[in-house]
């Protein structure tokens, strides 16, 4: 498709204060889209209209959908922010499903025409899947992790019923100079502690920050995007490598020790599985769509992030 012949969007965007939301809004903004967003709170982003929702209360503003035509789906209650427990667990699905679910019941309440949904998931989807190279197609794993993603997509998927074209993207672990879980692994690693986590063997899916926004630009100016993509490099590493790269980034020594399993799962519980479980992901359908990685390789997209 020719650059020149994609008309501007009118794009309403769910979770815009979060790491790929700040970053998504200032790139589609550059590139002539109109953008607003869906929030808790009333203040927003500069230059940005800023429209409230209450998912646990099922409200919204109903003039959020004014002339829209493109949703981005990013909302959802931190998937680390707090060790699971039951109720936390609850929260996590609910903040997905239910922010989906009330989107689709307004949208289908007022008739709003929206032709496009592009929604957030997670590589946690496949559950632990030791060395198995993963493809879109590839069945659903076990654990939370994965009922949750289970979840959050089929309520994503009932847009297909209304003739939305529907984009999931089961995004890896996004690495930005601007926080996120870089931040949180290189910090043991600058106070010279740094060592791989459990047996280190587990596969780690990555994405640089820009090529991922880059996806989000694809899937909304490309109307032949459609269905499940892996949002991850095609070169995923394992946790040693990741944190021998890391730590050779940082002028940091690795210790020839690993933080043991019974450790981690001791310090967080179920929620290690975030750490411990395997993602060996293939982005079999955005190379086969023609998709393009800035930063293909660890060491090149972490020689980004720290040359600034």
């Amino acid at each position: 498709m020719n650059p020149e012949t994609i008309s501007n969007k009118n794009i309403l965007i769910t979770g815009a204060s979060g790491l790929i939301g700040t970053r998504l809004i200032k790139n589609l903004l550059e590139k002539g889209h109109k953008v607003s967003i869906l929030s808790r709170q009333s203040s927003g982003i500069k230059g940005i209209t800023v429209f409230n929702w209450d998912v646990e209360r099922q409200l919204i503003d109903l003039n959020a959908f004014d002339g829209i035509d493109t949703i981005i789906h990013l909302a959802g209650a931190g998937i680390a922010d707090k060790r699971w427990t039951k109720q936390r667990k609850q929260e996590i699905i609910n903040s997905r499903v239910r922010s989906t679910q009330l989107l689709y019941h307004t949208i289908e309440a007022i008739n709003a025409p929206i032709k496009t949904i592009i929604s957030a998931s997670a590589v946690g989807y496949y559950g632990d899947r030791n060395d198995e190279i993963l493809y879109e197609w590839s069945e659903a794993g076990s654990g939370f992790l994965a009922d949750c993603c289970k979840q959050w997509e089929a309520a994503v998927d009932e847009g297909l019923k209304s003739g939305i074209r529907v984009v999931k993207l089961r995004i890896g672990m996004v690495l930005s100079k601007h926080g996120g879980a870089l931040s949180e692994l290189a910090r043991p690693v600058n106070f010279f502690i740094g060592t791989p986590l459990g047996s280190g063997k587990q596969w780690m899916p990555w994405i640089h920050l820009t090529d991922l926004v880059s996806i989000f630009e694809k899937a909304i100016e490309n109307p032949d995007f459609t269905g499940t993509f892996n949002a991850s490099t095609p070169f995923p590493v394992t946790n040693y490598e990741f944190t021998k790269i890391l730590a050779n980034k940082l002028f940091r020594p690795v210790w020839p020790v690993n933080v043991p399993e019974f450790i981690l799962k001791a310090m967080l519980g179920e929620m290690s599985s975030v750490i411990l479980n395997s993602n060996r992901t293939s982005p079999q359908k955005l190379m086969d769509m023609g998709f393009h990685f800035r930063y293909q390789g660890l060491d090149a997209a972490l020689s980004e992030i720290y040359s600034h």
